[in-house]
């Protein structure tokens, strides 16, 4: 009997693939290989057909990462090299990542092009085209010239250079969109929803990120031994990202002059960096043994760009993330590489702290007698470090102000989202935070004061005209409205004509993935005249040039407030309704911040036109390299002009080049 019905089904199974096969579809995919462990069956080794994939994919949001990941299923897997050729050669273990997983979506083609990146192989200097990696269907791969796998072998070609970058990328941009950190699909600061990346864009010792040509741009030198491919180096590549990233949450940055901005985004691209490197687990795991569990002591994560900082200034980094910098010792310093070194010294404290006291703690072990304890291992340490570290860094952006962030700021929305997301604080990380950027001199103790004050968790403004959460997060209209309904409450002044620089809605988790209430992000911004007046400002003098003012008022689903970070201008409200009390102290607080940001303002300006640090920026023949990169550019004709930063935020320091005071030159000509 049980043999007859084997037959039956068998029969069955039979029909079954013939069905599959006149349907036009290809047989299933020969079972698990041998290589694979015992009792891991991967979805990927069965067949899943095309409209069924299609299908899978509008569901995989909803789908744990881990279930994911274990079963397989729309994850793609490629090779990339864990760091660069140059730590590969020395160190035998620090070789290729062979399991960068880089989730399916239905548009891939060519390049790699996918729904956010294209590929374009265009060298400027040879004026070539090099050929693409090939989308191959069937395969569910990138191949390379005639069908070649992209693995390991294949490092020396461009296409797998193509594949290499496009795979980091679309890791770091799911990094950024996760839960933990954003909690929101990312926009770029440019029109369109690709960002075009050129891996041999031409001969320099350089990588950038640029607005204008909506691109990320990594270029290749000889070395003493080898050529370099800045877009080998993982951590190049995350650093440019996050330029990218920055500057689509925060477009307005760039019309800044104050060093502190520049240098932000700076520490941005080495924040991006060093937290890639620690969710990476092949890495993670090897620092963790390396170490002896020590964070201090992990070399490969404090040191950035190994290969190019060896290649060009004779030191196995470019920048290393620990160091003891403090404001102090950057008294008038303009450049933003220097100057950044500050805010990721201090948030490798902060990831040192993590981990540090992570290991203190005590663990239950469950399969000894109940009294007794186990301390967390250093692999478990550095893992919670990179799970919490994702959070506290990443989470606190969308609460800055729209325009001219400073360390300061960025200190401030960092134990502001401490606070939210863990107000009980049963570790004491709220401490820790503020304690770390008093010891850099971020945060003074006034500061310190403020933060520790008690207060209310959040509490609701106090405005004149009340509106709907859902009618102010319906359009950036309604928006408006209700900003402009309360100017006066808003200290944004009566005479001004103000614009919604961005309105969306975030969701979140914290802890043990648990979610935190849904939020939306309200920016507004403004634009005040200020003249130049004077022979400090060069042949900009006469001229007028434009202050940014605005903020950033983040609402829970309930309507309550959870942060006002805000950039004021000098003008009073100026309206017909002259008030006292609480809302005329506001306005004079305001007004006293403004003016001290437009003396600030002007000083700036002056400094960085007699360093002859501002410039016009001059490209190449072919229009992709620039010859010159000014830390700051002038734009605008007649009477208004608008400074802005360098559209080319890039990897090496302007300090590496010659000094005007010394030479003459100016001292942002770079060589291509």
């Amino acid at each position: 009997m049980g043999k007859a019905k084997k037959t039956k089904a068998g029969a069955k199974s039979s029909r079954a693939a013939k069905n599959r096969i006149s349907a036009g579809d290809p047989p299933p995919a020969p079972a698990t290989p041998p290589s694979r462990a015992p009792n891991r069956r991967s979805i990927s080794d069965v067949y899943i057909s095309p409209s069924t994939r299609v299908r899978l994919y509008s569901l995989a949001r909803a789908l744990p990462s881990e279930f994911k990941e274990e079963r397989g299923l729309l994850l793609l897997p490629f090779v990339t090299y864990l760091q660069d050729p140059f730590v590969a050669r020395l160190d035998s273990q620090k070789t290729f990542d062979e399991k960068v997983l880089v989730a399916w979506e239905p548009g891939l083609t060519d390049g790699p092009t996918s729904s956010r990146f294209a590929i374009v192989d265009y060298n400027a200097d040879a004026g070539r085209l090099e050929p693409a990696a090939v989308w191959d269907e069937e395969s569910q791969a990138f191949v390379g010239i005639a069908g070649a796998p992209l693995d390991a072998n294949a490092a020396s070609t461009f296409q797998f250079h193509q594949v290499s970058v496009w795979a980091l990328l679309q890791c770091a941009l799911a990094f950024f969109e996760d839960a933990s950190a954003l909690g929101r699909t990312i926009p770029w600061a440019f029109e369109g929803n690709r960002l075009i990346v050129v891996p041999h864009a031409g001969y320099g010792e350089n990588a950038y990120y640029d607005r204008a040509s909506k691109s990320l741009q990594f270029y290749y030198f000889a070395s003493e031994k080898d050529t370099v491919y800045t877009c080998l180096s993982t951590d190049i590549v995350h650093h440019e990202f996050g330029h990218a990233v920055l500057d689509g949450i925060r477009p307005f940055f760039n019309e800044s002059s104050h060093p502190q901005t520049a240098a932000f985004h700076e520490f941005m691209g080495d924040l991006t960096a060093i937290l890639l490197t620690l969710k990476n687990k092949k890495l993670r795991h090897q620092m963790a043994k390396s170490s002896g569990g020590k964070f201090a002591n992990a070399t490969t994560l404090s040191s950035l760009a190994e290969e190019f900082g060896q290649a060009v200034k004779g030191r196995p980094y470019l920048r290393n993330a620990c160091n003891d910098s403090k404001m102090s010792d950057m008294v008038n310093e303009m450049s933003p590489h220097r100057l950044s070194e500050v805010m990721t010294g201090a948030m490798f404290d902060a990831l040192i702290a993590l981990g540090e006291r992570y290991q203190e703690r005590d663990e239950d072990d469950a399969e000894d007698e109940p009294k007794k304890k186990k301390k967390k291992s250093p692999i478990q340490a550095f893992w919670y470090a990179a799970d919490r570290m994702q959070r506290t860094a990443l989470q606190p952006l969308d609460l800055l102000p729209p325009v001219e962030a400073t360390f300061r700021d960025y200190a401030l929305a960092v134990c502001r989202s401490q606070q939210l997301s863990d107000s009980l604080d049963p570790e004491g990380y709220y401490g820790m935070l503020i304690k770390v950027f008093r010891d850099r001199e971020i945060l003074s103790a006034d500061d310190e004061a403020v933060l520790r004050e008690p207060r209310y968790l959040y509490d609701r403004l106090d405005l004149s005209v009340r509106h709907s959460l859902d009618d102010i997060a319906r359009s950036r209209a309604a928006a408006y409205r209700f900003l402009d309904d309360n100017r006066e409450d808003l200290l944004i002044p009566a005479s001004r004509d103000f614009f919604v620089a961005d309105l969306y809605d975030v969701k979140k988790r914290f802890r043990q993935n648990l979610p935190l209430p849904r939020q939306i992000v309200l920016q507004y911004a403004w634009r005040e005249e200020v003249l130049l007046d004077g022979p400090q400002f060069g042949r900009f003098a006469g001229r007028t040039t434009t202050m940014l003012c605005g903020g950033t008022i983040v609402f829970n689903e309930n309507g309550n407030v959870l942060s006002w970070m805000r950039k004021p201008g000098s003008e009073p409200y100026g309206g017909k309704r002259p008030r006292e009390g609480k809302t005329a102290e506001e306005w004079a607080k305001a007004v006293h911040e403004g003016a001290v940001r437009k003396a600030a303002l002007l000083e700036l300006l002056a400094a960085q036109i007699a360093a002859c640090r501002i410039g016009t920026l001059l490209g190449s023949p072919n229009g992709l390299m620039a010859s010159m990169v000014p830390p700051m550019i002038a734009e605008g004709d007649g009477e208004l002009v608008r400074f802005q930063l360098s559209p080319h935020l890039h990897l090496s320091g302007d300090e590496d080049v010659a000094n005007a005071s010394e030479t003459g030159e100016r001292q942002w000509e770079i060589s291509c």
